[in-house]
């Protein structure tokens, strides 16, 4: 038994010799960060009537280019929570999808971490501190995060939701992400009903896995996930479990069968969908191209049925690397974007005198 954990430890520490992709947070001064979060708290959010009026009548499984650049460019967006996978240089490829996002008419200051400039969080980064901060900026901004998980930061995605469905006397931090400190409460000011509560039963309206699991299992961080990784909890509404065949890295038995298929623990929504073979592993989340070219940005904007094993039979000149993963991921960010602000918009009328 020591001898096959002496071996699961070296393989583990092998997958991390070429260097680990993670940031090292210092924080703000109080004064600094007292600043900037004036930026960040968005509870005030009051648009004209009419600007209401419109978001409400959007039809959220089908939310336009029109509909982004005349409705939603007027409005807050929820914060994207990135987390990218382990070696270097793969945080680069989820900034290449905030770069995405940010080209298909998503607000960069949504993304960016408005502490230090950086657009993911590592799943080498505590668990707690990543669902303590998602309190904070649903405390501040009135809008539920959003989690997108990449390899080993699919993995730790889940863990999130987890903690968030731990048993009523389980405690969560706040986690401040501006000066990057534990805050001494465990409870936030909800800002659709201004009530307390607690940050354990926070429910998030989307999050999604790439390519969670395979040989990443074996790394020491990850070993509390291996009976719990596809089991999905009710704090989330939706999430979307991505796998691709011949997956070493992210694939169990290779990214084929059964074993890559997520399940709900209760009433979760939940959808498994097969990507081409042809996707590589590592480079799914490269996708900033895909909003410079007019042609396929109209085709993925247009996306807006979703399957388990999607096909893309265009022919355009442009490249078209990973747009199935991305225009999957891109219509679930819309619809929760327009359901979180009229969710927003009725409970401050709902709350108004």
């Amino acid at each position: 038994m020591k001898l096959n954990l002496r071996i699961l430890f070296l393989l583990g520490t092998a997958f991390l010799i070429p260097g680990c992709a993670t940031y090292i947070r210092s924080g703000l001064s109080p004064e600094r960060a007292a600043e900037i979060e004036k930026g960040c708290v968005r509870c005030d959010y009051s648009p004209s009537h009419e600007i209401e009026e419109q978001i409400l009548a959007l039809n959220a499984t089908n939310v336009t280019e029109r509909d982004i650049r005349e409705t939603l460019a007027q409005a807050p967006a929820p914060r994207i929570i990135n987390i990218h996978g382990g070696i270097y240089p793969v945080h680069r490829r989820l900034i290449s999808f905030s770069e995405f996002l940010i080209g298909m008419g998503y607000p960069e200051a949504s993304i960016l971490n408005p502490g230090d400039s950086t657009y993911t969080f590592s799943c080498y980064e505590s668990s707690h501190l990543i669902a303590g901060m998602i309190a904070w900026y649903y405390e501040k901004e009135g809008l539920r995060p959003m989690m997108v998980g990449h390899s080993q930061g699919g993995m730790q995605a889940v863990k999130v939701l987890d903690l968030f469905a731990g048993p009523p006397s389980s405690k969560l931090s706040v986690w401040n992400p501006l000066t990057w400190k534990e805050e001494k409460r465990c409870q936030i000011t909800d800002p659709l009903t201004g009530k307390s509560r607690p940050v354990v039963g926070l429910r998030l309206p989307y999050a999604t896995s790439m390519g969670a699991g395979g040989l990443t299992r074996i790394l020491p961080n990850q070993w509390d996930m291996n009976f719990r990784l596809r089991t999905i909890p009710d704090s989330v509404e939706e999430f979307t479990g991505f796998y691709l065949g011949l997956d070493l890295l992210g694939g169990d038995v290779l990214g084929f069968g059964s074993a890559n298929l997520y399940k709900a623990e209760g009433v979760a929504k939940v959808r498994n969908v097969q990507l081409p073979t042809a996707y590589h592993h590592c480079t799914i989340p490269c996708t900033q191209h895909l909003a410079e070219n007019p042609q396929v940005k109209d085709w993925v904007n247009n996306f807006n049925t979703p399957t388990d094993k999607p096909e893309f039979n265009e022919n355009f000149s442009a490249d078209t690397a990973n747009i199935l993963w991305a225009a999957d991921v891109w219509h679930s960010i819309k619809k929760h974007w327009v359901l979180e602000l009229q969710n927003l918009i009725r409970a401050q009328r709902a709350r108004q005198p």
